[in-house]
């Protein structure tokens, strides 16, 4: 098991990450134009979340968080389609700053809002038809720090990196295909985090 340490070179510049089978890079604050605090606050107090049910192994079960999408297209994942709502100002000005720095369009944006240490999102790979055979995924996080898993399909290795508050992760290659990547629920008490996972439909 690896985990990540980032160097002084991830502070403001996005820093690749050895790894086989993809392509994962990390900077440790998104230049943006407001406070990482400023952020959260207003994603949390502007979103329009909600408790979706999700289907699992043919079985419904209610998301261990809360959710909201936004954009451009549909989005259908966990036997659930999800129409998109317009982007807000505040994620436009999030989703320009993850383009300059990522080099990769986007035209989508799922939110997760982890209320506190309970909330999780379970293992899975981004890999639905619609992103393409080799998606990049763009991670913005903000509040509280999560361990952030990823596990190999097909050989013994995990690497966990802690997302902190205002980070950046690129997701990108072949590694939607080779891994899957998820958020354990913790037992040590938490403070809420707000996740933006940008992402082309194509």
């Amino acid at each position: 098991m690896d985990l990540f340490d980032p160097d002084d070179r991830a502070a403001d510049a996005l820093t690749p990450i050895p790894i086989e089978d993809g392509y994962l890079a990390f900077q440790q604050r998104l230049a943006l134009d407001l406070s990482p605090e400023a952020v959260f606050r207003r994603l949390r107090e502007e979103t329009d979340w909600r408790a979706e049910q999700i289907q699992v192994w043919g079985k419904l079960h209610m998301q261990p968080r809360l959710s909201a999408w936004h954009g451009e297209a549909r989005y259908r994942y966990s036997g659930k389609t999800f129409d998109p709502q317009p982007f807000t100002p505040l994620q436009l000005h999030i989703k320009q700053a993850v383009e300059r720095a990522t080099g990769y369009r986007y035209n989508s944006v799922l939110l997760n809002y982890y209320r506190d240490e309970r909330d999780s999102m379970g293992f899975h790979a981004d890999d639905e038809r619609e992103l393409g055979s080799e998606p990049a995924i763009a991670s913005v996080s903000f509040g509280a720090a999560r361990t952030f898993i990823l596990k190999h399909r097909t050989v013994p290795r995990t690497i966990k990196l802690a997302l902190g508050d205002g980070c950046l992760l690129l997701m990108a290659g072949a590694l939607q295909q080779h891994w899957t990547h998820g958020i354990n629920k913790q037992r040590t008490p938490l403070g809420p985090r707000i996740n933006l996972t940008f992402r082309l439909i194509v």
